[in-house]
């Protein structure tokens, strides 16, 4: 991809084999119980950029192989990523953690059915990810290493663990470090996870996974920079969710710790960080490095 039009064509197709993977892959509206089955839908079809499968897709791009296997194994990592990141959207809007009622520009799921359903809806979410990938079309000790990944990355010392800090640290004071530790976990874990579990559905070496991982730690801060900034910067209609809510709550962030503008610098280093950490895929990593842009730059 050499222009901004083949990058967004690119995109748009990407966004396409993701609305089509999770339409075969998720249960349908009317699988008993109806009301479970239809909300979870409701949860995970429900719009959004789809930045985790876009990069579990990019990062299959550098392997050798175009087989059908690798590609039904990378779609059901992009669904298996997404159904996790709906599932933590569900439960991090309830009343009890943080009490939205917008996400993706329409009602959550508590208010679009009820607080019970949502419960069982993230419930059930998480453990369809884990049903997927169980069943990928690929080798065992994939299958089993795609498992092992996204299981750390969604748990205590993953995402719901951030999740834990997150709550934790509401009206309190964490430092630069204590900060990039909670959000390393909370969004970083899940944005690194999609990476790496499209190199390995891929089948690349240790030593290019390796080079993913550090491509992914600085993209997984910086997508979680720009969270903090848009919070603090843009409207509810923009955000497709509650603006303002970071203040609001009084929780730490990158721009009340260390304000506007070293937010949007940190941002641009990690971006140039994150790209530089993919040359040697050449040409193949394009998407991934365009993917990076499109991180930092989304908002504006």
């Amino acid at each position: 991809m050499n222009s901004k039009g083949s990058f967004e064509n690119w995109v748009t197709s990407h966004g396409q084999r993701t609305e089509l993977a999770l339409e075969r892959l998720l249960d349908g509206a009317n699988t008993h119980p109806a009301r479970l089955h239809e909300a979870m839908r409701y949860a995970a079809q429900g719009g959004g950029k789809r930045i985790r499968p876009l990069l579990v897709y990019a990062a299959g791009e550098l392997g050798d192989d175009s087989s059908t296997e690798i590609q039904g194994a990378l779609d059901a990592a992009a669904v298996a990523i997404e159904c996790i990141h709906a599932y933590s959207l569900v439960h991090d809007d309830l009343p009890c953690m943080d009490d939205d009622d917008l996400r993706r520009g329409r009602p959550t799921v508590h208010k679009a059915f009820d607080e019970a359903t949502a419960l069982l809806v993230g419930d059930a979410l998480q453990t369809r990810a884990f049903e997927i990938l169980a069943n990928a079309p690929c080798d065992a000790q994939s299958c089993l290493a795609m498992i092992s990944l996204l299981a750390s990355a969604s748990g205590s010392r993953g995402m719901a663990g951030g999740q834990a800090i997150d709550l934790e640290s509401v009206g309190k004071k964490l430092d630069l470090a204590g900060l990039k530790q909670m959000h390393a976990m909370k969004t970083g874990a899940l944005l690194s996870c999609s990476v790496e579990l499209g190199g390995i559905a891929a089948k690349l070496n240790s030593t290019q996974i390796q080079h993913l991982a550090n491509y992914s730690a600085a993209l997984g801060l910086a997508f979680q920079i720009v969270d903090d900034v848009l919070d603090a910067t843009a409207d509810s209609q923009t955000l497709g969710k509650t603006a303002g809510k970071d203040a609001a709550n009084d929780k730490p962030t990158y721009v009340t710790l260390m304000g506007l503008d070293y937010a949007k610098k940190a941002a641009k280093d990690l971006q140039e960080t994150a790209i530089a950490s993919l040359e040697s895929f050449g040409a193949k990593a394009q998407a991934l490095k365009d993917l990076a842009l499109l991180v930092v730059n989304r908002g504006k």
